[in-house]
């Protein structure tokens, strides 16, 4: 059985072959492509359209590959951001980026309309300022004509699943994270809804996660020349696709006592463990953990966490003066590159938005009374380190909340090729560290297609059938204490 991935991170997206022969899972990449935002009138924009036109070549494509008898196709992207079409179907204007400088001070005028103690205790989700309950805030406050225009929000994998289509719905696992849907019911709130002033007409049916989409419309099927294959709902929030081949075997969690951790690492990380039920509480809203939904009616019950945005944006910048640096050349650097002992908290909020990230860092070092940086080596060392300690940080948070013992780290996503982030998270976090699968996301995706379809019988079978998996264990613990202590001077400034 044949299927095929769309898999879209906030900086490239690519088409995975999924091909399920009874006994093994290969995967086979039909396409890549950048995805590239669009600055205009200082307005950060996702190419909807060009996206779109990506996914019809990465169709194409695996027709020409001698591949037409796929079963089936599925999206998933990033979260919380949305498009909003008007009463015939279309987009009333490209969907806005999460790091949009609009959304600053959003967050304390939604709190006057509806109190973040309420949000949390209804929706479990941890607060971000481009959450969709912001953005779609901002828009009644500032832009109210659009709302008005507005007949439905679609999240991004719904909306182009929408342009395959003609059908529109939300995916439970994209729903949750817009900070909207009820933790408990599974369905939009209508309560904060209300209290926000927003149309509830506008939000769609929420569908289980694996359900079918809708199939292929007719004109897209003949210009590609294919049939009308089955558009699957999968867990089409990307880290749910993630935790989807994550291997966490029940035989892990038999003991209440313990459990074991995912960290989905590409631009962002995602730090948290499966539960099988929301936990919300005072020490969850404090430390600001979220319950998304996941697949199979669990909660991913998890902390977002800054990831490889910050080394992308160093490269990006070191390449815009003039350079020619590719991650193997910083791979190289850090070789030889010697620790400055300098730390950066990954989450403070300057590093959010784009920009010169290098200037960024040593602003923050000198802020903080620390030695600025101008070895490149030395730069990358830093942002490594400070992310993994990051994850020591917020994983003792969760064992503190959940009251359980995480015995293993499972390392997965794009993160994985960074071999010294694997190590560093072991050496800091002082715990087993199982680095795979690589391509998580893809993976996950297709195991739900082929679940849906009936090739796997559940999410334990799919999860057997993972790749080659790399452990790490810590190394030079007395030294990596030292780190953490020094680095925990610097975590939460502000």
């Amino acid at each position: 059985m044949k299927v095929l991935a769309f898999d879209f991170g906030a900086s490239s997206g690519r088409a995975i072959l999924g091909e399920y022969t009874g006994k093994n899972l290969k995967l086979q990449e039909i396409h890549r492509f950048s995805n590239d935002p669009v600055m205009i009138n200082q307005v950060f924009y996702w190419d909807i359209l060009r996206l779109f036109h990506e996914i019809k070549q990465g169709i194409q494509k695996c027709v020409k590959a001698g591949h037409s008898d796929i079963s089936s196709i599925s999206i998933d992207t990033w979260g919380v951001d949305f498009g909003l079409l008007d009463e015939y179907g279309n987009l009333l204007e490209n969907p806005i980026h999460y790091r949009d400088a609009r959304f600053d001070d959003i967050m304390e005028k939604t709190f006057a309309k509806c109190s973040q103690n309420e949000i949390y205790e209804k929706t479990g989700i941890q607060f971000l300022k481009f959450n969709t309950i912001f953005q779609l805030d901002w828009l009644k406050q500032n832009r109210p004509e659009m709302l008005e225009k507005t007949s439905v929000m679609l999240m991004i994998p719904d909306l182009l699943s929408y342009f395959l289509t003609g059908v529109k719905n939300a995916e439970y696992t994209i729903a949750s994270t817009t900070q909207l849907v009820n933790a408990e019911s599974g369905n939009w709130d209508y309560d904060i809804i209300n209290k926000l002033g927003i149309n509830p007409k506008i939000f769609p049916e929420i569908i289980k996660t694996g359900s079918l989409k809708g199939k292929l419309l007719p004109d897209i099927a003949e210009e590609l020349g294919i049939d009308q294959v089955d558009i699957i709902a999968c867990a089409s929030h990307d880290t749910a696709s993630a935790v989807v081949s994550a291997p966490l075997l029940k035989s892990e969690n038999a003991d209440d006592s313990v459990c074991s951790a995912y960290i989905s690492c590409g631009t962002w990380s995602l730090l948290g463990a499966e539960l099988s039920k929301p936990f919300i509480n005072e020490d969850s809203f404090s430390h600001n953990f979220t319950n998304e939904g996941g697949y199979s009616d669990t909660i991913r019950f998890l902390k977002n966490i800054s990831g490889l945005w910050l080394l992308q944006e160093t490269r990006k910048h070191w390449n815009s003066q003039g350079e020619n640096i590719s991650f193997k050349d910083i791979d190289k650097m850090l070789e030889t590159a010697v620790s400055a002992n300098v730390y950066i908290d990954p989450d403070y909020p300057d590093f959010v938005s784009p920009g010169n990230i290098p200037q960024k860092i040593n602003d923050f070092l000198k802020k903080t009374g620390q030695k600025t940086l101008t070895d490149k080596g030395q730069l990358a060392l830093c942002i490594l380190e400070s992310l993994a300690m990051t994850y020591k940080y917020y994983i003792l948070s969760m064992e503190k909340i959940l009251g359980k013992t995480v015995e293993t780290v499972h390392l997965i996503g794009g993160g994985v090729q960074d071999r010294n982030l694997c190590q560093f998270t072991a050496n800091s976090t002082q715990k087993k560290v199982v680095a795979g699968p690589i391509e998580a996301t893809a993976i996950g995706n297709i195991a739900v297609q082929l679940i849906s379809k009936n090739a796997f019988e559940d999410m334990t079978q799919a999860r057997q059938k993972l790749g080659d998996l790399e452990i790490f264990t810590s190394q030079n613990n007395e030294m990596w204490d030292k780190k953490y202590s020094e680095f925990l001077k610097y975590k939460n400034i502000k």
